[in-house]
């Protein structure tokens, strides 16, 4: 190593060694400084202890008893003193246990807490600040605070003290309140009554859109808040048909201050108000008063029509040819309408009070009445027959319609009964039995007395038959021709006197009939009558679809169909005829249709061909009494019959069977 290089270490080596000398030099002087700053904390922590003793001491003769927590802490939030309820209220004991009120402190109310410490230390106190907490058992809690900054002699800042109260349930509390405060206001702003709260001095407090509406004022609720009323009473006076009774009245009930329900206005538009008036005394001062109005219009007119009608009623009732009367539960004639006085000959005075089964009716009928009365009791109405003796003693028959009568709570409490005077209908009732009687025993004598009549008729129409049938027989090459023509036609009118008197039989026979109904299948009915009937060639009877199976008389029903078809193949004029049957059902018939293309009817004669000896062609098979005949079994089974027909385009005959 050269001279110079050991001369440049050495150096190096001198300069580290005074560097450090000046180091330990620093570190002497800066450790000395920091004993004689820990001295200085050490007496000022003695006195902050000693001034914190000192006020703890004045304070705590304050303190001991209040209901709140008292807490003192350091600067940085340290817990130095806390009473009781403070213990209570944070569920921790600083005495146990190092507490630092900032970890108390919710999480979201950590900024908010840091900007009031620091409205704290720059004002000295700070009053009414709100903060949620969080116990040491986890339990959120609202708390209200009031505190200050606790000084030394000198006037630095030392410690921070508070009053903390517990507001969770109060702050809960003043919300429901106010909910509830809220639910009130919008209830009363949708009334329907019109409502205005008026202070002692008559000013507005609160009122409701409804008010605004009734008195057609151009403002919200909440805009009259604060109005005089009575310069407002002034103005809405003009709304009512009695302006200044109006006034009057307003002015005399805030007079007398007394309580006021049902006072009725009469608005210039029609509608009528129902006002309640209601004092508002606290501790026996006049506090204000509460108006309330009610539109009764409706009401009203519903009262003026009830009115109305029970005046009519109460005139029906009393005027009609009814009997009305009214008893309890025991059956006692509790009131009796004019016209029932009438029937029974006893005046009102002498049937009020007294039971109506002893008054009007005998032993028998009593049972009746009786058992009535108890279907009435159980809420049922009937209506029966009795027999009485009215005042005179004279016998009457009675219909009675009976109904349980209710009180407005929908109790029964008796009956309600109308009777109808039907003596005079049951005498004629018996007449009428007895005259059906003797019609019944007059059909069966005419209808046995036509059996008779034809029987002893034919007899002697065969004998003359016969008779002129030998002479024909036994002088045939004698006889020229105007003589056998003539004897012809004495064979053809005798033959037509034979159909005559057989369907004269048959149409006595069709009103009675011992047959019971049963079931008639139609398309075997006709399948089997178009093989009887004679049918030329040239015309073809059709079935349209599947005819129905019906009830009725058997042999009536295929009389009916028999008469139609067989007038449709006599009447039948062209030489491709046809007939056509169908039918269509309804709810409560069945409806059937025979159609041909014959000779067809005369409008003109549509409603006389039903009526017996009325043929319209003098056909020598025709009598005149085959559509008779089919209209009576028509009516027989409870349908109709009719036609449409032109002549010469063929006829449609339509009749109907009840099913």
């Amino acid at each position: 190593m050269a001279a110079s290089d050991v001369e440049i270490l050495k150096r190096a080596l001198d300069r580290e060694k005074a560097a450090r000398k000046q180091a330990e030099k620093i570190l002497e002087q800066k450790a000395a400084e920091l004993y004689e700053l820990t001295q200085k904390l050490q007496h000022s922590n003695k006195q902050l202890e000693s001034l914190i003793d000192e006020k703890t001491s004045e304070l705590n003769g304050v303190f001991e008893n209040i209901v709140d927590a008292y807490v003192v802490t350091d600067l940085v939030g340290n817990v130095l003193k806390m009473n009781d309820p403070a213990i209570g209220l944070l569920e921790a004991d600083f005495e146990k246990e190092s507490i630092n009120i900032m970890n108390l402190i919710h999480p979201t109310e950590y900024d908010n807490v840091m900007t009031n410490f620091q409205e704290l230390i720059k004002h000295g106190s700070l009053t009414d600040v709100h903060v949620k907490i969080m116990t040491k058992n986890q339990q959120i809690k609202l708390v209200h605070i009031n505190c200050s900054i606790i000084y030394d002699n000198h006037g630095k800042p030392k410690a921070a003290q508070g009053i903390v109260r517990d507001i969770t349930k109060s702050n809960e509390d003043e919300k429901k309140l106010i909910e509830s405060e809220n639910r009130l206001s919008t209830l009363i702003l949708n009334l329907e009554n019109a409502v205005l709260l008026e202070d002692e001095n008559r000013q507005i407090v609160l009122t409701n859109n409804r008010f605004c509406e009734f008195f057609e004022i151009p403002m919200r609720p909440e805009e009259m808040v604060g109005f005089d009323c009575s310069e407002a009473a002034k103005n809405s006076k003009e709304l009512f048909v009695n302006p200044d009774g109006f006034i009057a009245k307003v002015d005399e009930i805030l007079r007398n201050k007394e309580m006021v329900t049902g006072d009725e206005l009469v608005m210039v538009n029609g509608r009528i108000l129902e006002r309640d008036f209601v004092p508002i005394i606290e501790s026996g001062v006049y506090k204000g008063h509460l108006w309330s109005y009610k539109d009764v219009t409706l009401k009203r007119s519903y009262r003026k029509s009830l009115e109305a009608q029970k005046q009519k009623y109460s005139s029906i009732i009393a005027n009609m040819n009814l009997g009305l009367v009214e008893v309890d539960q025991n059956d006692n004639i509790l009131m009796v309408n004019q016209s029932f006085c009438k029937m029974s000959g006893y005046s009102e005075e002498e049937l009020v009070g007294k039971n109506a089964a002893e008054r009007f009716l005998n032993s028998e009928d009593r049972k009746i009445f009786k058992k009535e009365t108890e279907n009435r009791l159980n809420g049922k109405s009937s209506s029966y027959e009795v027999q009485i003796f009215d005042k005179n003693n004279e016998k009457k028959y009675w219909l009675i319609s009976g109904a349980p009568n209710y009180d407005i709570n929908g109790k029964i409490v008796g009956s309600i009964g109308i009777h109808l005077d039907i003596t005079d209908f049951k005498s004629l009732q018996l007449q009428k039995e007895l005259l059906l009687s003797q019609l019944a025993k007059s059909n069966d004598e005419l209808h046995e007395y036509a059996h008779i009549v034809s029987h002893d008729l034919k007899s002697p129409l065969r004998s003359i038959y016969a008779l002129v049938n030998w002479l024909k027989e036994d002088n045939l090459e004698k006889y020229d021709e105007t003589s056998l023509k003539n004897i012809s036609l004495i064979e053809e009118t005798l033959e037509k006197m034979e159909q005559l008197i057989g369907d004269i039989l048959d149409y006595s026979s069709l009103n009675s009939t011992n047959k019971e109904f049963t079931e008639i299948d139609c398309n075997e009915l006709l399948v089997d009558l178009i093989k009887v009937i004679y049918v030329p060639s040239h015309i073809e009877i059709k079935l349209h679809g599947k005819l129905p199976v019906i009830n009725g008389d058997r042999t009536k029903v295929n009389q009916l169909f028999q008469n139609l078809l067989s007038n449709a193949v006599k009447f039948m004029d062209k030489d491709k005829g046809l007939i056509e049957v169908s039918f269509e059902e309804t709810s409560t018939h069945y409806k059937f249709k025979i159609k041909d293309n014959g000779i067809g009817i005369d409008p003109a004669f549509h409603d006389k061909i039903f009526k017996i000896f009325h043929a319209l062609n003098k056909n020598k098979d025709s009598t005149g009494i085959g559509l008779s005949i089919v209209k009576k079994i028509v009516d027989l089974h409870q349908g109709v019959i009719w036609l449409e027909s032109e002549v010469g385009e063929g006829t449609t005959f339509f009749f109907t069977l009840k099913k």
